[in-house]
């Protein structure tokens, strides 16, 4: 697993030996992007359950290993469902005699990394639609190769109008305190050579209004029935930016990232963070010692200022309490 928490300057790799370790690498950030984190949870699943102790039950320890992962962080309804999916072949294969189970666990894990790479690829072809040649997009947080198996969400997008010769320039918002924008999307765009401009949070507004913004691309950790979308913390101002100015602002997500069992946003759980955060940078004070400070790491963007959703099945817009089902129940294409 590539430490996201090292780069850009050192690209180290870690190898998890148990459960446990991939679970302390998802609560830690290590790995982080909300399909990427349901990728880890299904290998920390199968991994764990290929350690069998002879003396617990096959169930048991199933259950025991979903509720350790799903544990690590609130927010990713990614987590939940790849966890879910992973049960739902755990207990089909166990109900016939003499299968076996870890070999299935397995399978379904490497099945739910390929079924992510090939969703964000045919999210990328359904989202390029939507930028012009020679456009120019701001991005909030990490929502490309590193947040996902591989490709990426909304950086997905960026790829995929790239390959079909479009000339796309990113910014990329710093997105305090964590930098994913400035560690993680300016380093995957830079090798990408996709042009990147680095800005701090603070700075949106005024490239806003000097019109240099022709699109807003995000990503999303959960999106409940009505289309409020969590996402990393600022995504909601730049969303307000992007009303002010008539700029339009959309949310790229695969169909796991949909959470119908929520009629709104106000109902998405936002995880809070260490304060040290939001005090401290790489070790090092920069605030007073024992000041406040809050952490929390999503904030919610209301469907009214959602122009559109692209998913692997197609694009949703308004109003979402509609299409968003329809999308669900859309079939699946054979792989």
């Amino acid at each position: 697993m590539l430490d996201q928490r090292r780069l850009p300057g050192e690209e180290i790799y870690l190898t998890l030996t148990t459960p446990e370790a991939v679970a302390d690498a998802i609560r830690d950030m290590a790995i982080r992007g909300a399909p990427a984190i349901g990728v880890a949870a299904a290998m920390g699943l199968a991994l764990g359950f290929a350690r069998p102790d002879g003396r617990e039950d096959p169930l048991v320890r199933f259950e025991r290993l979903a509720r350790l992962l799903a544990a690590t962080r609130p927010t990713a309804v990614n987590l939940f469902w790849a966890i879910d999916r992973m049960r739902t072949r755990f207990n089909r294969e166990r109900r016939e005699p003499g299968r076996d189970l870890t070999a299935a666990l397995i399978e379904e894990a490497l099945a739910i990394e390929r079924d992510d790479v090939q969703a964000n690829r045919a999210m990328g072809r359904h989202g390029a639609a939507l930028l012009a040649d020679d456009c120019r997009v701001l991005t909030h947080c990490n929502a490309g190769a590193l947040a996902t198996a591989g490709y990426g969400t909304a950086l997905g997008v960026v790829r995929a109008a790239t390959e079909q010769g479009k000339r796309v320039a990113v910014y990329a918002d710093e997105t305090r305190p964590f930098l994913q924008g400035a560690r993680l999307t300016a380093w995957e765009l830079q090798k990408d050579g996709i042009p990147v401009t680095l800005l701090t949070d603070g700075m949106a507004g005024h490239l806003f209004q000097k019109k240099a913004i022709d699109v807003c691309i995000v990503g999303a950790d959960r999106i409940a029935g009505n289309g409020d979308v969590a996402n990393k913390i600022g995504t909601y101002q730049v969303a307000v930016l992007a009303q002010a100015h008539g700029v339009p602002f959309y949310v790229a997500a695969p169909i796991s990232t949909v959470d119908l069992s929520l009629p709104d946003g106000t109902a998405i759980p936002i995880e809070e963070r260490d304060p040290g955060e939001v005090t401290h940078l790489a070790g090092t004070a920069i605030a007073p010692a024992g000041v406040r400070a809050i952490n929390p790491a999503f904030d919610v963007t209301p469907a009214r200022l959602v122009g559109a959703i692209i998913t692997e099945r197609g694009i949703a817009r308004a109003p979402y309490d509609r299409s968003l089902p329809a999308l669900c129940r859309a079939a699946v294409p054979a792989r």
